[in-house]
């Protein structure tokens, strides 16, 4: 649905070029949804803006239905926008206008007429649950009305693409679950594809299906979510994933703990995360597991589980431990047996 490939975007700044983004590719297939993450500066936003051209690349090709934008007229680029809605952090209402002329106008600017303008505004407000709000003005909604509205505009044209450009970074947590829900329900029920881009891993954890990792303009680490998740690879990667497990143990307890045994961190994912694995491995070796922090998650349809544990025993009794965590879908990292300089993970 989705190609972009070798995009590479320079900007000029006060001190010299500033390499927004270099040589990335991604691919996003019909009916995903995709996310994109990092920190500030990642270029994750000049990456979106690129998928509809509201930033033309220095170089690379961008493909939606297999058609090169790149390559398109004005016009001919204007009609392919309409396939691509986009959804931003800053809602871009106008604040003279009601709900219902929020959606109404762009679409009469499209040249329909009233009778579809209306059946589409109607059609979209319900969808987002907002038709009792369509007579009132932006100033009277909270921020995820003002969301909701936004979405329902972007909708009313019906795109088989849809870009979320930090939709939910302005929303408190209550509002971005409801918001998340709403972009699952949009993806599964209308069949719509979506990109998205965000800095919060919650959001990729909530409804992602595969996630890209950026950093300096480029794209450091991407999979499908279950495996970023799982057994993430880089440094930052590690960081998103650990944001959402604290396991806030002072060095000098690991350390002490370390003597009698092994820290391990063990990932649980879908029907592993409700399973009894460390009793069983309490009673099938001479090991003591003792918790030490952890947590269960959801990865969109999925429970996502992670501990922290001191496995108390002898070397060899750890290692045929891990071994049987591994066999029962347990991710293990971070067991060292001293001595031999060999992570069991």
């Amino acid at each position: 649905m989705i190609e972009l490939t070798g995009i590479t975007k320079t900007f000029t700044g006060k001190q010299g070029p500033i390499h927004a983004l270099k040589d990335v590719s991604l691919s996003v297939k019909q009916g995903e949804i995709y996310g994109v993450i990092g920190y500030s500066g990642a270029g994750k936003s000049t990456l979106i803006r690129c998928v509809n051209l509201l930033e033309a690349p220095d170089q690379g090709s961008v493909k939606v239905k297999d058609v090169e934008l790149t390559a398109l007229s004005p016009r001919k680029l204007r009609e392919a926008r309409s396939n691509i809605g986009m959804i931003f952090q800053g809602f871009n209402l106008l604040k003279t206008a009601t709900v219902y002329d929020n959606i109404a106008l762009p679409l009469k600017l499209t040249g329909l007429n009233k009778t579809v303008v209306k059946e589409r505004v109607e059609k979209y407000l319900n969808i987002v649950g907002l038709n009792e709000k369509k007579n009132a003005y932006p100033s009277e909604l909270s921020g995820g009305q003002k969301q909701r509205v936004a979405i329902a505009r972007a909708l009313s044209h019906e795109p088989e693409v849809l870009l979320s450009d930090e939709a939910t970074s302005a929303l408190d947590p209550d509002t971005t679950e409801a918001i998340l829900d709403l972009l699952l329900k949009i993806n599964k029920e209308l069949g719509i594809t979506i990109l998205l881009i965000t800095h919060e891993m919650n959001v990729i954890q909530r409804i992602c299906d595969k996630v890209a990792v950026m950093e300096n303009g480029e794209v450091i680490e991407e999979g499908k979510t279950k495996d970023i998740f799982t057994s993430p690879q880089h440094s930052t990667t590690k960081r998103f994933v650990n944001s959402l497990f604290s396991h806030d143990i002072p060095d000098e307890m690991l350390t002490n703990l370390n003597k009698t045994g092994h820290v391990a961190t063990l990932s649980f994912f879908g029907e592993s995360s409700g399973e009894p694995a460390l009793a069983l491995v309490s009673k099938k070796f001479d090991i003591f597991p003792n918790i030490l922090s952890g947590s269960i998650t959801r990865l969109k349809d999925e429970s996502f589980g992670q501990l922290l544990v001191h496995l108390k025993g002898e070397s060899s009794e750890i290692k045929n431990a891990v071994q049987f965590l591994k066999e029962q879908d347990v991710h293990v990292e971070g067991v060292k047996i001293s001595g031999d300089n060999q992570r069991v993970s």
